[in-house]
């Protein structure tokens, strides 16, 4: 069995590879449903592959609460990595990545993310975050305000698929920059709460060093 986020989606690739396993539905609306008849599954002797739509199932996608209740269960799941736009972001932002938090999607109420940003200001390093293409022009204008215009920003869109493309620039000029666009896809966002003359007088170690060590 596979169980997936988007069977529509899943369907594809399998029938792409001529594989003709049983597809059935897991994401985050009947995943509390679903997590007990999949378990059920495998104590029969079946096994059960976990896909998400795009990305690694559990990090913003389905899959924590399967992997937690098997854990439990004694059953210990098989990881295989896929392709992840939060370190791809890593790589590809440019901005010092030897220490850096995750704050998945901000909330959507006001006083929460205003909370939620203040609280990535105070960081001492790098963040980042998933965000909705119907959003990310309204962060942009709460970065500049509540973080800082000069804060050091990458915007990574469609990570690894046929549209990529990675944006980068200060909050204040990629928001200018990218004012009345029509968004659209998968996108992360990568800021340092460092100035820009700070990055580039830090030491190697303090970024990511793709050279060799002595």
């Amino acid at each position: 069995m596979v169980a997936a986020e988007d069977t529509r989606r899943t369907k594809h690739l399998l029938d792409h590879f001529q594989i003709g396993t049983k597809l059935m539905s897991y994401h985050a609306f009947n995943e509390h449903r679903k997590t007990s008849e999949i378990i059920g599954m495998v104590r029969e002797g079946r096994s059960v592959a976990m896909v998400s739509d795009a990305g690694t199932p559990g990090i913003a996608d389905p899959g924590f609460l399967l992997a937690r209740e098997a854990r439990k269960e004694g059953i210990e799941p098989i990881v295989i990595p896929g392709v992840s736009s939060l370190t791809f972001t890593v790589t590809a932002a440019g901005l010092p990545c030897e220490k850096f938090a995750f704050y998945g999607f901000l909330p959507v109420k006001s006083g929460r993310r205003l909370a939620a940003l203040r609280a990535i200001a105070a960081e001492d390093k790098s963040v980042l975050l998933f965000e909705s293409p119907h959003r990310i022009a309204k962060l942009l204008n709460e970065i500049v305000s509540e973080i800082g215009p000069g804060v050091p920003l990458a915007i990574i869109r469609e990570a690894t698929k046929i549209h990529e493309e990675v944006l980068r620039g200060t909050a204040a000029e990629l928001r200018e920059s990218c004012e009345g666009r029509n968004w659209k896809g998968e996108i992360v966002v990568m800021l340092s709460s460092q100035t820009e003359e700070i990055i580039e007088n830090q030491d190697d170690s303090e970024g990511c060093n793709f050279g060799n060590e002595a």
